[in-house]
């Protein structure tokens, strides 16, 4: 028996989330723990103490790189977060960040654009990995195969393992992230799932793909608990330190300061990501990642509810367009309309359906500690 649709009275969480849970007033799980991260260390403390806590911080990173080149790594992908935070570090706590880019070959031009020129402005070196494409091509198959939704793990998974790479590279023990709680507060897991899942990676491959992983970039869970316990990376979200991070105010100043462009939406700087969020996981599982992304803003107090559902009413594309981009990503990876169609209509799996480290007998174990180690992350 279907279960009847509801939306959330307080943000646009809604019943597309199987498991989402409504109390007496109409408010989902999802905006009430919303809350409780908002108002839990470090975003309770107060601005003074905020500051305290920040400059402690740029002291320890300043003094683990005080004989190297640089002093922490700082990931870039041309979107806000990431744009700003590089801004943050160079200009406003003085510290001496690498930026690090991986290309995945799905940069939207207009992403490769802003990186060069918030490059540029803080004459900052940047360091960019290429992946394999013909084996990142294949794995991004096998996903698409395994009629998960979970299609942007390849992506997500290659870049924590190179960061921590480059970190190791470079002798680098601090890397700054642009991951925050005020604006990326929300996580479905139904929804994705597995990013750190490096056995689910291999399966997903093993079991889709016609040759095995041979340079992707990766951490098997004992590589991750490595890179915390023994190599001491951290990784640091800085800008839960920063006393108000307004998202229409940092795009307001980051288009000013260096001619920087917004995008569509969010994670609309690769091409890949926005198709699979605008297209793939709304046509195929009725999954719309924008409810997650519009209720943290409402819970930050940054948009009102209505403006989130007018935002919603709203499509991203034309068909004319949506015709453009279903080619443009069958050529890209080689196969036909007709194949991707196939794909499409599979029957809907999950994470869950596939062998992965959460099967693994000493999993639950590594991963509290390493919750324990790096706690923000």
């Amino acid at each position: 028996m279907s279960r009847e649709h509801q939306i959330c009275k307080r943000c646009v969480m809604d019943t597309t989330d199987t498991e989402i849970v409504f109390d007496e007033n109409g408010f989902c799980n999802h905006c009430t723990n919303a809350f409780k991260k908002l108002n839990s260390y470090p975003l309770n403390l107060s601005k003074a103490e905020k500051e305290k806590e920040l400059q402690k911080i740029v002291a320890d990173v300043k003094e683990s790189g005080k004989k190297n080149d640089y002093d922490c790594v700082v990931g870039v992908s041309g979107g806000v977060d990431s744009s700003y935070v590089l801004y943050l570090v160079k200009k406003q706590l003085g510290l001496r960040p690498l930026a690090f880019h991986l290309d995945n070959e799905w940069d939207t031009e207009l992403s490769v654009k802003n990186i060069e020129k918030i490059i540029k402005k803080l004459d900052v070196k940047l360091h960019t990995m290429h992946v394999d494409w013909d084996e990142f091509k294949e794995l991004q198959l096998s996903f698409l195969k395994s009629s998960t939704p979970d299609l942007e793990i390849p992506t997500d998974h290659a870049l924590y393992a190179t960061l921590y790479n480059v970190a190791s590279e470079y002798k680098l023990k601090y890397i700054i992230s642009g991951a925050n709680i005020i604006t990326e507060n929300i996580s479905v897991p139904t929804w994705s799932h597995g990013h750190y899942d490096w056995r689910y990676i291999k399966i997903m491959q093993k079991k889709f793909g016609t040759r095995k992983l041979t340079s992707f970039p990766h951490l098997s869970m004992y590589n991750l608990a490595s890179q915390q316990l023994f190599r001491r990376k951290k990784i640091i979200r800085i800008l839960n330190y920063v006393p108000e991070y307004d998202k229409k105010k940092i795009i307001s100043f980051l288009e000013k300061e260096f001619g920087w462009q917004n995008y569509i939406t969010k994670h609309a700087e690769s091409i890949y990501t926005f198709f699979v969020q605008a297209y793939i996981l709304p046509t195929k599982f009725n999954y719309d990642k924008r409810k997650m992304h519009l209720s943290d803003l409402i819970c930050s107090g940054q948009i009102t509810r209505n403006e989130a559902l007018d935002t919603l009413k709203k499509p991203l594309f034309t068909e004319s367009e949506l015709h453009e981009m279903i080619g443009l990503v069958c050529n890209k990876f080689g196969i036909t309309k007709k194949e991707f169609d196939t794909f499409m209509r599979l029957p809907n799996k999950s994470y869950y359906d596939y062998p992965s480290y959460e099967t693994h007998p000493i999993y639950r174990i590594i991963r509290e500690v390493y919750k324990k180690v790096n706690p923000q992350t």
